[in-house]
């Protein structure tokens, strides 16, 4: 029986993953092994596919992808732009430009859909990690920076509005007080107060940014945030006014970007509707962690919250490590760790109040969460919904919210 810490942690099992993860992150290593898509490994396509595939068109593809990104790790960054380029650009163009077809917004609008999460999380490393492909030339280096002006209006985002807001903005108020996306002021049990939350952000996001920057005494962040997000709207009504009417206007852009921001308020509130009332300005304590769920390998281990707020430099592979490796951390500061759902089924269970599932889904670390019955759990997950008070917020934070820099 493997060794238990005194807060729960399976030592010598926990190194031994530890041991495998770090060899298949490590392109020295014989163990390495790339992510070329999202669905399956690389050894799993050597197992899927005729040898001749494999060798002659599969690993060609990875060796030239390797190349062209940043990690060697991401060869499905390659892949995927490849995919969006190839399939969505094209679409868009044909519904915009020649020829206008409801079946087709309808299909070209489900296709979006299906790509929105992987587009979105890639654009997460992206905006923090200020490009995926490589820089060893200046053409990468230039298809770097513009191809998200072309791709992100298609997939629901204004431009650069996801950098002024999560970058500059969101990690460095950190779900505090004076963060925009904050779920403290919010029951986070409660299907009103999760409406009013999505609401305000749908419907003045394109005003409160620039004020916030204003109100932080940095009005050129507010102009420029302003600028690009009031510039990509203009850019949908032009483009409505020039195809004579609206239709492929909401299939292509305007669809997509409602749909996008309500995926990112549905995300943000699971991600934090999980608050310890103690400690709400810890890492630890105010964001969770998701493991065991597909949506980490599609959304490139978007899961691992807790990591990547206290490292939002950290790449996607090493969130796994990072959690391994801080794990009696967690442990010791109280942290919410649940498996097998994702923060859209964590958000839909806490709005129905089905706490008994989610005590279910806890992962227990620490004794003294490990010592918990389920009804003690249920009560744990329920008390870090409940919403703060302004004077609660106050002795918490101060008057202002944390300010730390991504």
């Amino acid at each position: 029986m493997a060794s238990v810490t005194e807060d729960g942690v399976s030592a010598e099992r926990d190194a031994e993953d530890l041991k495998k993860l770090t060899a298949l992150n490590d392109p020295a290593r014989d163990e390495f092994e790339p992510t070329v898509i999202t669905s399956l490994d690389l050894s799993d396509l050597r197992a899927r596919l005729p040898k001749f595939v494999f060798e002659h068109v599969v690993l060609p593809y990875v060796a030239w992808a390797q190349t062209v990104v940043r990690h060697e790790t991401d060869v499905v960054m390659v892949t995927h732009l490849l995919l969006y380029l190839t399939t969505s650009l094209p679409s868009a163009a044909w519904l915009l430009f020649y020829r206008f077809s409801y079946l087709h917004g309808v299909l070209h609008f489900a296709m979006q859909v299906w790509y929105m999460g992987s587009y979105t999380l890639m654009m997460h490393q992206h905006i923090h990690q200020r490009g995926v492909l490589s820089r060893r030339s200046w053409l990468l280096r230039l298809v770097d920076a513009l191809f998200p002006y072309v791709t992100d209006p298609l997939m629901g985002h204004t431009w650069n509005s996801y950098y002024y807001h999560h970058i500059k903005h969101h990690h460095v108020e950190g779900n505090g007080p004076d963060d925009l996306s904050s779920t403290l002021r919010f029951q986070r049990d409660s299907a009103l107060d999760f409406l009013r939350y999505v609401g305000r952000f749908l419907a003045l996001v394109w005003l409160d940014l620039p004020l916030y920057y204003v109100r932080k005494g940095r009005p050129g962040l507010g102009a420029r945030a302003a600028f690009w997000e009031l510039g990509n709207y203009a850019a949908i009504y032009g483009l409505s006014c020039l195809r004579g009417g609206g239709a492929p206007v909401f299939f292509v852009l305007l669809g997509p970007l409602l749909l996008m921001r309500l995926g990112l308020m549905v995300g943000n509130w699971g991600q934090h509707a999980l608050v310890d009332p103690d400690e709400p300005d810890s890492d630890f304590r105010s964001s969770i962690t998701l493991v065991d769920v597909p949506s980490n390998r599609h959304c490139y281990n978007d899961g691992y919250h807790t990591s990547h707020h206290l490292n939002p430099r950290r790449h996607w592979r090493d969130h796994p490590v990072a959690f391994l490796r801080q794990k009696e951390t967690y442990a010791a500061q109280r942290a919410i760790v649940l498996h097998d759902i994702d923060y859209l089924g964590l958000t839909a269970r806490l709005l129905l109040g089905d706490y008994a599932y989610l005590a279910r889904k806890l992962v227990p670390l620490g004794a003294e969460q490990m010592d918990m019955s389920l009804a003690e759990r249920e009560a744990l997950l329920r008390r870090c919904t409940r919403k703060f008070s302004e004077d609660e917020i106050r002795a918490k934070f101060g008057r202002g919210g944390r300010e730390k820099e991504a």
